[in-house]
């Protein structure tokens, strides 16, 4: 255990479900923040019932609610809300993503909490936001990239619009909340208030197409799936090699320069009208694909990887998850994958933080709780006795 953590001092009441909200959660979690994940009573988190399961626990939903604190609670009912405010008098942070209106109809919206503790981080991801035409419409990743363009411009060219191979609006949306978190945070530090964050997983998405919408605006021209070329530079894209596939990516004039002289052994390229410029590159990306493939059809992936990284050009196979799982770079330089003891599944295995703190690191320090596991240990500390706790489990409330 390490000495101190990042978020030690900040309590955070997790209403969320699925995907993007408790992904911001496990980041809170992870760097030590004291994360009280809030379920229905005898049904949970929705992702409880998704799979891959082992003996009965949803492994997705152990990836995404690790380090947390799990407790029932009925908010529907009187005693569940007034346990529930409780809490929020103790809390820094709230974080939920029911559909817009769901906790304001509950009598536990923003305006509500913040008379009770005018220093709550309020957290709110849904689909399109708190205001707009779209408001109260249901937010699922497949809708966030669908509306927020990004199906638009992924697969191969001619090919219907197709979604990315993860949830990444759900992604997107989690690490903005996240942000949006920490960031308040600090400005609580300066205003002595809390405030409402207000995260929309279709925004998310739409702006994760950066310079695309740049090149839509000056030009008019709606961008299209085009496989692995990039609108901006060539070449930068994948490449066919004897066994297998790579990618090659040449951000600047030299290194083009590179490739063509140390590499393709073809000076003259350099000067061929086709590609004398960065936009012409991109225009003729498919001619000068058809040149390096040439050159590719006598090397295996890793040589010619190793070959085209000897000369400083960047390069690198395209691995699948088998691969990265077996790579010491991802496994155990990086520690992306880290190996947890749950009480019902046994030993596990579940992404580790992509965020690296040389001081306060992100650690893993227990599994995702089972339902309701934590409801004694927590109610206990706000003053509920164990027949207390026992008759509000025989009347629903948890």
């Amino acid at each position: 255990m390490l000495e101190h953590m990042a978020l030690e001092n900040i309590t955070v009441l997790d209403l969320t479900r699925v995907l993007a909200g408790p992904y911001c959660g496990a980041i809170l979690a992870d760097f030590g923040a004291k994360v009280i994940k809030i379920e229905q009573p005898g049904v949970g988190d929705d992702s409880r019932h998704y799979g891959p399961h082992m003996n009965g626990e949803s492994l997705y939903y152990g990836n995404l609610n690790r380090n947390k604190y799990g407790i029932t609670l009925n908010l529907k009912s009187e005693e569940g809300k007034k346990i529930f405010l409780e809490l929020v008098k103790e809390a820094d942070v709230l974080i939920e993503n029911y559909r817009y209106g769901v906790m304001e109809r509950l009598g536990l919206g923003y305006e509500k909490l913040k008379e009770i503790n005018t220093g709550l981080i309020y957290g709110a991801i849904t689909g399109f936001g708190a205001n707009g035409p779209y408001r109260d419409r249901p937010g699922y990743d497949i809708i966030s990239q669908a509306m927020g363009g990004l199906m638009s411009v992924t697969g191969q060219e001619g090919d219907p619009p197709t979604r990315v191979g993860s949830a990444m609006g759900d992604v997107l949306g989690g690490l903005n909340l996240a942000i949006g978190v920490l960031t308040a945070l600090n400005a609580r530090h300066v205003t002595g208030k809390g405030q409402y964050i207000d995260v929309s997983i279709t925004d998310s998405v739409a702006l994760s197409l950066e310079q695309a919408w740049q090149r839509y605006f000056i030009s008019g021209d709606i961008p299209r799936p085009h496989g692995n070329s990039y609108d901006a530079i060539a070449p930068y894209d994948s490449y066919e090699a004897k066994d297998g596939w790579l990618v090659i990516g040449c951000g600047n004039q030299k290194l083009y320069e590179t490739l063509c002289t140390k590499i393709l052994n073809q000076p003259d390229l350099i000067s061929d009208e086709r590609f004398t410029t960065v936009p012409l590159r991109v225009k003729n990306n498919k001619e000068f694909k058809l040149i390096m493939e040439e050159w590719l059809k006598v090397y295996t992936v890793s040589e010619a990887v190793e070959i085209i990284l000897k000369t400083g050009i960047p390069a690198a196979p395209i691995l699948d998850l088998e691969q990265i799982s077996r790579d010491e770079h991802f496994t155990k330089a990086r520690e992306l994958f880290v190996d947890i003891e749950h009480p019902v599944c046994g030993k596990v295995k579940i992404n580790g933080s992509a965020i690296k703190l040389s001081d306060t690191k992100a650690e893993i320090r227990m599994p995702a709780p089972i339902l309701g596991q934590h409801n004694a240990e927590i109610l206990q500390k706000y003053g509920y006795e164990p027949s207390d706790i026992l008759k509000l489990q025989s009347e629903g409330v948890i």
